[in-house]
């Protein structure tokens, strides 16, 4: 599907997409020396990306993260040391990439940036040593949905393109998007996430709810609408039980709310019926999967 040309914001909901766990998750270890550090995919600044080489012979795969922030702040460097030592301990190079918020270009300017972030890594296989087919991406909160979006829409490649990055693929072999929001439809939010009672109407801009144009790009970025039976294999995490009660105290009863597991729930019973493996990890449930490193490691080196 298309993305959607429009100036219209979602910034009064997405402000609060900022991932609690984005500062604690990150390792206090020192990450290993970048190959390649802040290297442009596109014109503005924040379209940069950092790639660590993994110490192999030939074509290698290659992870992707996508950090979280509410589309409206986060950091490529703020990246986990002890996850980037793992990959490349198993031979897997590591990419992490930056894109432009709201500030920057109104949506889908973040969603493109992803898009076009692929395709340059895939335009950049023979001088880095990547396999094309063999790419995985992660990341938590706005980053996962920016992966499943990925993962989960259509071939963004333009075959016929004057650009050669443009005939890239955009295609993943495996995805894990963690803590991510499956909708943007504030509706179903209010029916399916505990504590959630008041829907933030501005996010339609002042616009009624049945406005073509907004509706159409809230379709278009909730992720689960985009499920396909040819989507990679996917691993979901979320830091709840689905029979956890919201935390008394507002600010993580906030974070709690927008990053619900019962958002996986819904997304991984759309995955199972579209015959995709999938993945849904939260505390006390026993998988085959230590996490989404494990995950990840198995489907890009199996």
């Amino acid at each position: 599907m298309p993305l959607l040309p429009t100036r219209l914001l979602l910034l009064p909901l997405l402000s609060l997409l900022v991932l609690p766990f984005t500062a604690s998750a990150q390792s206090k270890l020192e990450a290993p020396p970048i190959t390649h550090e802040n290297v442009s995919y596109g014109d503005h600044e924040n379209q940069i990306l950092d790639f660590w080489q993994a110490d192999v012979d030939g074509p290698a795969p290659a992870v992707v993260f996508i950090h979280g922030g509410g589309f409206t702040s986060g950091s490529h460097d703020k990246v986990s040391a002890a996850k980037v030592t793992q990959y490349l301990k198993a031979g897997i190079h590591h990419i992490s990439v930056e894109y432009r918020f709201l500030e920057h270009a109104p949506f889908p300017g973040s969603h493109e940036d992803a898009i076009r972030a692929i395709q340059f890594i895939r335009s950049k296989a023979d001088e880095w040593g990547i396999d094309k087919n063999r790419i995985a991406a992660y990341g938590g909160s706005a980053g996962a949905q920016l992966v499943a979006y990925l993962a989960w829409s259509e071939d963004f490649a333009s075959p016929a393109s004057e650009d050669p990055i443009a005939r890239e693929s955009t295609r993943l072999t495996a995805v894990a998007p963690l803590s991510a929001q499956s909708t943007m439809d504030l509706d179903w939010w209010v029916e399916n996430i505990p504590g959630y009672d008041e829907p933030h109407r501005s996010v339609l801009g002042g616009l009624e709810d049945g406005d073509v144009i907004i509706r159409g790009l809230i379709h278009e970025l909730s992720i689960i609408n985009h499920i396909t039976s040819d989507d990679p294999p996917t691993f979901m995490a979320y830091g709840m039980k689905p029979d956890d009660q919201v935390p008394t105290d507002k600010k993580k009863a906030d974070g709690w709310k927008i990053h619900h597991v019962n958002f996986g729930i819904a997304m991984e019973e759309r995955l199972r019926l579209a015959g995709v493996e999938a993945i849904l990890k939260y505390p006390e449930i026993e998988l085959p999967f230590d996490d989404d490193v494990d995950f990840l490691i198995h489907h890009l080196t199996r």
